[in-house]
């Protein structure tokens, strides 16, 4: 059975779902970072374990990330996706804080056509781990804010966290 927790943050509450694993920093492997209201983002069922205990790490070096004092997550992601959503989650993690990429970018990075773009973005919607694998640093290839399943104000914010202008 899953483990969750909620915790406050300057997005509103995070609903952190895992996997315990003594291999993961924590004991715990992270599954799914959900915004609230978000598109297909992952609602506590029956039957799961609220642990915050559980999430102590993840919620430390999120709380270091929201401060400002971090830039990168030492935590263990398990995904479950197709072969080719999880090239594009993989390429997601490349994206250095601050920087952005386009979608063609990473339809580029992972050897996709250009017709494979609308796939590409497809999949950077249905990341199951937002904030952690950074896909609101993906933007239009005209540099607009587009797409963002926790919502573009959302992705702007993120943006502005890591010091680039998302006034567009």
């Amino acid at each position: 059975m899953p483990l969750y927790t909620l915790l406050d943050s300057p997005l509103g509450r995070l609903t952190l779902v895992g996997e315990p694993s003594a291999d993961a920093p924590g004991g715990t492997v992270l599954t799914a970072l959900s915004l609230p209201d978000q598109k297909g983002g992952v609602v506590p069922e029956a039957g799961w374990t609220r642990e915050p205990a559980a999430f102590a790490e993840a919620e430390r070096q999120l709380g270091e990330y929201f401060a400002g004092e971090r830039r990168d997550f030492a935590l263990t992601l398990a995904t479950r996706g197709t072969a080719f959503r999880e090239r594009v989650w993989t390429a997601l993690d490349a994206i250095p804080y601050g920087e952005t990429a386009s979608y063609g970018e990473i339809a580029r990075r992972i050897g996709a056509t250009r017709p494979a773009v609308r796939a590409v973005g497809t999949a950077i919607g249905a990341n199951p781990l937002l904030i952690l694998r950074p896909c609101h640093r993906v933007i239009g290839a005209d540099g607009s804010l587009t797409g963002y399943a926790g919502g573009l104000d959302r992705k702007r914010t993120l943006l502005s966290l890591e010091g680039f202008d998302a006034a567009r």
